[in-house]
């Protein structure tokens, strides 16, 4: 797979790209995505000192689910000095620009692909939108190679009454809070509650909560009370 996304870097007008989860890559891992062609002085810095911890385009690959351009990532996420650093450094070890393609799957570690030009030279414009859609399949034969991306299975239908209950239990609200705030009945409350965890087949409030959010039936901003 690294040649072909190799070649396929090359025709998109970039000189290097990596695809890797935002987990410990000192050892190889099953289950951890890691394919770079990189600078070698650069990759393996990045891994021996764990700067993917703390790497800033990373953090930006968090709050977006478009690709983006590391020259944007201030204007994403506030930089501490070390951050600023650690992208200079780059600059030094032969990354130049670079454009990133987030791949944000609940219940799975992010991950990204990256592509980079040599310093000095300009991001090819004319074909961002086509590495934004190859960022994102090559991720996804990445993670079937390593057996993540299997059938999709059931999803629970959740009605419309289930979801407003799990949102305030999620917020930590007990039954009979909610249903005050519903106008319902706490033993109506109950049902609603215990009925979908039926469905799901858990057994706790805890469980429910986060099938819902895995689903995406709930969301996390909608978990903070206001």
């Amino acid at each position: 797979m690294t040649s072909t996304l190799d070649a396929v870097t090359r025709e998109l007008g970039f000189d290097y790209f990596a695809l890797i989860h935002r987990a410990d890559l000192r050892l190889p891992s099953p289950g951890i995505i890691h394919l770079d062609t990189y600078p070698p002085g650069w990759a393996e810095r990045f891994i021996r000192d764990e700067l993917y911890i703390d790497d800033p385009v990373l953090h930006a690959a968090a709050r977006t689910a478009l690709g983006f351009a590391w020259a944007d990532v201030p204007q994403m996420i506030k930089l501490s000095s070390a951050a600023k650093h650690r992208l200079a450094e780059a600059g030094h070890a032969g990354l130049g620009a670079g454009f990133t393609v987030p791949s944000n799957i609940p219940g799975e570690r992010r991950g990204s692909c990256s592509f980079a030009v040599r310093p000095g030279l300009e991001l090819p414009k004319q074909t961002l939108l086509a590495a934004q859609l190859v960022g994102l399949f090559a991720f996804e034969a990445a993670r079937r190679a390593i057996g993540a991306g299997g059938p999709a299975r059931w999803l629970p239908r959740l009605s419309p009454r289930q979801r407003e209950c799990i949102i305030l239990a999620g917020q930590g609200k007990a039954d009979n809070v909610i249903a005050q705030l519903l106008g319902l009945s706490e033993n109506t409350v109950t049902n609603y509650l215990a009925a979908a965890r039926e469905r799901y087949g858990v057994a706790s409030r805890v469980q429910l909560v986060i099938c819902a959010l895995y689903d995406g039936e709930i969301g996390f901003t909608e978990l903070i009370a206001r």
